[in-house]
């Protein structure tokens, strides 16, 4: 049955690429926030055996002008490979510490969120290139605060599920002795809410990611890339931030 969803890769693929042009394409009226930010992350994978491992994540997140905190995450998952169908399931959760989206603002309270997830995932190869797709449903539970925002309270309120799809593919450019690889990584990612999220609609962001990703031995590559987040803010302003991001990924 599962394998059956992922049959038609590129069916996907057109189906993220025409929510988002459906979905996220500007209204009448409606204007962009334009924000710059940098994104640093290490991700580190432990190994338990051919079918099972663990991936750990730190990501560090601020804006550039003015550089302000915007999101510090730690997110935590196990995956359990299926090889013969090329797919993988998982369950974690994730710890985000979240900072005002307008980096002008001073004095704002770092508000906490606690994210479970689940997700599924299907990679296949034609010729060199790579396609990996995954589709991960989240929980989002906030810490109280006051109705200012400028406190927190006890306890946490959930406030929705939202859905992400990501189609990716990756293709190699340069090998040098046999190990060292050079290749680019494409992906579009789409995330919807379960419900309308603040009255509005189901959109709530896309990312379209383009990198390069170098091989440094077996255990070790790193990667650089740019990253547009286009996300809605409310029924007539939308958030789209240019990102750079530097990422360096581990084995253990």
């Amino acid at each position: 049955m599962l394998s059956m969803i992922f049959k038609n890769a590129s069916k996907f693929k057109l189906l993220s690429i025409y929510s988002f042009i459906i979905l996220s394409k500007n209204p009448l009226h409606s204007q962009n926030i334009n924000q710059s930010l940098i994104w640093y992350g290490i991700f580190t994978t432990y190994d338990f055996n051919k079918k099972w491992y663990f991936q750990n994540e730190f990501q560090e997140r601020h804006f550039i002008s003015p550089i302000a905190q915007h999101q510090f995450i730690i997110r935590s998952h196990v995956h359990r490979n299926f090889p013969k169908a090329g797919m993988e399931l998982s369950a974690g959760a994730s710890y985000f510490l979240q900072n005002s989206n307008n980096p002008n603002v001073q004095n704002t309270v770092t508000i906490p969120e606690r994210r479970p997830h689940i997700e599924l995932g299907k990679k296949h190869a034609l010729n060199k290139i790579q396609f990996e797709h995954r589709f991960r449903t989240e929980a989002r539970f906030y810490r109280n605060t006051n109705s200012n925002k400028t406190e927190l309270e006890d306890g946490y309120y959930f406030d929705n599920f939202r859905f992400r799809f990501r189609s990716q593919i990756s293709v190699p450019i340069v090998k040098i002795n046999q190990q060292n690889l050079l290749k680019i990584k494409i992906s579009d990612e789409i995330h919807l809410h379960s419900t309308k999220h603040r009255s509005t609609t189901y959109f709530d962001q896309n990312r379209v990611y383009v990198a390069l990703n170098y091989e440094i031995n077996k255990k070790a590559n790193i990667e650089f890339g740019y990253l547009n987040w286009y996300q809605q803010k409310n029924a007539t302003a939308f958030y789209n931030r240019n990102i750079a991001r530097f990422t360096l990924f581990h084995k253990i």
